[in-house]
């Protein structure tokens, strides 16, 4: 049945073009399609000059007699298109102009035959095709602003087509067409080569809109809106060329800026930052000390104060002494110059660093205390004497000597404990080097090398000599081979040491005070027990000696001297050697059971 729909063959909107691509249009095609355009239901009736208004109101294609293929110009714009659900208004009917006479010009065939109903994919959008979508345009630039050619696409070889102009085309267009409103689309991409359409005489080109400057079939790459030629291998080149610059010139910073990064760094380490670092000190003082401190008793007391070097055949040592008067005359340890023997040398360098050499005048190793002589010494300051019986435990004393060689050391502590017995030497196994000493103890320290130097009160006078330390190993003594200072130091009374350093000066030899007895030093029983019989045989209390004349007998027990308790045989002798010749001594003793008290007469014996 005829519903006013075209009856006869026509292309599919999905159809293809046909594998006759090369053949050229002959002016049959063209009679044949006019032919079937016309007499086909629902189309417009020819037009006064012989030509045919096509459905789309634009005029068909046509084709020169030498087979070139000439489009048909394009349309002219249409009214905008209503709204859905709103009729638009009929557009007036404009009464067709003639056909005006067009340019022949010289076209590449197409690849199919003009489509008259616009059927996509090869015809502009119909009725069964979406519309193109809405592509905005750029915003007019403001007046006096160049503006670059707009794009024109390409012509399917990756170069850019000119731009074609459009003019308005034929009237007759009815409003009803909405579909059929748009203006053609670029030709093929198999056309090499686009020219603008010929224009009416006295009418000016129009750019067209932006989506039309499409080209799906363009060089990659190109944007809608790009204008001008498209990028390729010459756009590349010189932006590597930059590229190489910009890498180039950020090699250059980076060096420049280590350079200077490692200028200022060293800078900054050989002195100390960059500007002069000054922390706050205080400014230089009087350099005044009051005299009981220990700065202020160093200060007296250094002047006075002697280092030994000491060398004999067989060994050498060091040790500390102090002057006793002008004369040269210096005091210290028995122990200390022992090792220069008969023939040895002695050194003395004082706390200025002057040195001189100096001779033993007198020694004593019962009391450990001996006296050497320097000459041809001028300007000697002797160190004050005090009164070692007025010390109390708990007085602030100060020791100063040469540990370990190490010239003019100041230490400093108390008197933690007096009249303690103790016993140093013995070395040589026969009991004639053994020292006994009813000693200060102090705890300031005291090291090798201090044997020999004075420990002073509070006014820098000498109380005692510094003679042994309790070291944590063994035994007690001043060796070299002992270890240091652990607070157990004590030093020899300066009221024995004067007495000691006067009969030395004097004689060369030191009495000893005695009570003419020999102990039982292998009594293991509280107290001092008087032997049987003395070494060489004979009778242990000396007949005619002061134990003799006291009445003590052997086999006696000694308990206390002078109301101070005795535990043993060294404690007997340092009672006894704390006291002169001549000094009378009270006694208590168990015979048989029974405590007697008796009083005796020291008497005196050469010292060795």
């Amino acid at each position: 049945m005829d519903d006013g729909k075209p009856s006869g063959p026509k292309t599919k909107w999905w159809s293809r073009p046909s594998t006759d691509r090369n053949r050229q249009a002959g002016p049959e095609d063209g009679a044949a399609a006019t032919a079937d355009v016309a007499d086909a239901p629902g189309t417009a009736p020819a037009v006064p000059g012989g030509s045919t208004a096509s459905r789309s109101g634009e005029r068909p294609p046509r084709t020169t007699p030498d087979g070139d293929y000439t489009p048909a110009p394009p349309a002219a714009p249409v009214p905008p298109v209503a709204e859905r659900g709103t009729h638009a208004p009929a557009a007036p009917e404009v009464a067709s102009a003639p056909p005006v006479a067009e340019p022949h010009t010289h076209r590449a065939q197409p690849l199919h035959a003009p489509d008259e109903y616009s059927t996509p994919p090869y015809g502009g959008p119909g009725p069964w095709a979406p519309a193109p979508p809405v592509q905005r345009p750029v915003a007019t630039p403001a007046h006096g602003t160049p503006v670059p050619p707009p794009y024109a696409g390409t012509d399917g070889h990756g170069t850019a087509a000119p731009l074609a102009a459009t003019g308005p085309a034929p009237a007759g267009i009815g409003g009803e067409q909405r579909g059929e409103a748009w203006a053609s689309p670029p030709p093929p991409h198999t056309v090499p080569q686009q020219h603008p359409a010929p224009q009416p005489p006295g009418q000016t080109p129009q750019q067209t809109s932006q989506w039309l400057r499409y080209d799906p079939w363009g060089a990659p790459g190109q944007p809608l809106s790009h204008p001008g030629p498209g990028q390729g291998a010459d756009d590349i080149r010189p932006r590597k060329a930059r590229r190489g610059t910009v890498l180039v010139g950020a090699a250059l910073l980076a060096l420049l800026a280590g350079g200077i990064g490692g200028g200022v760094g060293a800078y900054v380490e050989r002195n100390g930052g960059l500007t002069t670092l000054e922390l706050p000190q205080s400014g230089r003082d009087a350099g005044g000390r009051a005299p009981d401190s220990v700065a202020g008793i160093a200060a007296s007391a250094l002047p006075s104060v002697v280092t030994l070097h000491v060398n004999g055949s067989a060994e050498s040592g060091t040790g500390t002494g102090f002057v006793l008067d002008d004369k040269g005359h210096i005091l210290t340890n028995n122990h200390v110059v022992a090792p220069a023997g008969s023939n040895g040398d002695i050194t003395v360098t004082f706390s200025g660093g002057e040195s001189a050499a100096a001779e033993i005048v007198g020694k004593d190793s019962g009391y450990d205390l001996a006296v050497v002589k320097v000459t041809g010494v001028s300007g000697l300051t002797p160190l004050p004497l005090g009164n070692s019986d007025n010390v109390q435990v708990g007085d602030p004393v100060v020791a100063i000597g040469a540990p370990f060689d190490l010239s003019n050391t100041v230490t400093s502590g108390i008197i933690s404990a007096k009249q303690r017995p103790i016993t140093a030497g013995g070395e040589k196994g026969d009991g004639t080097d053994v020292s006994y000493v009813d000693a200060l103890q102090t705890d300031a320290p005291i090291n090798p090398g201090n044997s020999g130097g004075p420990l002073v009160d509070a006014e820098a006078r000498v109380i005692g000599i510094n003679s042994a330390i309790r070291a944590a190993d063994s035994g007690s003594g001043l060796d070299g081979g002992q270890s240091g200072s652990i607070g157990l130091g004590f030093a020899i009374p300066i009221n024995q040491g004067k007495r000691v350093a006067e009969e030395l000066i004097s004689t060369g030899k030191a009495t000893h005070p005695v009570i003419g007895v020999t102990l039982d030093m292998e009594f293991t029983g509280d107290g001092a027990k008087v032997g049987g019989k003395a070494a060489d045989g004979a009778a242990a209390v000396t007949e005619g000696g002061p134990a003799d004349k006291a009445g003590i007998r052997s086999g006696d027990i000694i308990t206390e001297v002078e109301g101070r308790r005795v535990h043993s045989g060294e404690e007997l002798i340092v009672k006894i050697r704390a006291h002169r010749p001549g000094d009378r001594l009270d006694l208590v003793l168990t015979r048989g059971g029974k405590d007697l008290s008796m009083t005796l007469t020291l008497g005196s014996a050469s010292g060795t």
